[in-house]
């Protein structure tokens, strides 16, 4: 019977083992992959800032004005009439805003005639079905 119970033990004992080695062994993968993670969201980040500081460097007010100056032969800049400048509410209205024409209004009917002969071609009582 002792050796019954010490072999039980020892089975028991591995396996405890193994399921002990497993969790450690996917822990460990887990956090490996946080780590990479993080490098990952910090590479993303500092990239991030350094396009931001590229951007204001690019869009200085003095570098501008010296290139509109350099350029201004080729490019032939002129200031924006105040007249081309509109409001809102000086924008023509959207397509999904405007009253329905005359034509939208026949081909919506016709389809609606075709759904009510769809409909009534449906209401054939066969007798099958109680309605």
């Amino acid at each position: 019977m002792l050796r019954t119970l010490d072999i039980v033990l020892i089975v028991i004992m591995t396996a405890a083992a193994t399921v002990t080695y497993t969790i450690k062994h996917k822990a460990e993968n887990k956090l490996e992959e946080v780590r990479r993670l993080d490098a990952a969201i910090k590479l993303e980040e500092d990239t991030i800032d350094l396009l931001k500081a590229d951007w204001a460097l690019l869009t200085q007010p003095n570098r501008l004005e010296r290139l509109v100056t350099v350029f201004a032969a080729d490019l032939q800049l002129a200031p924006t009439p105040s007249t081309q400048l509109a409001r809102p509410e000086e924008l023509p209205m959207l397509r999904a805003d405007l009253p329905p024409s005359e034509e939208d209004k026949k081909a919506k009917d016709k389809v609606a005639d075709n759904i009510a002969a769809v409909i009534e071609a449906d209401n054939i009582a066969t007798g099958s079905v109680a309605r």
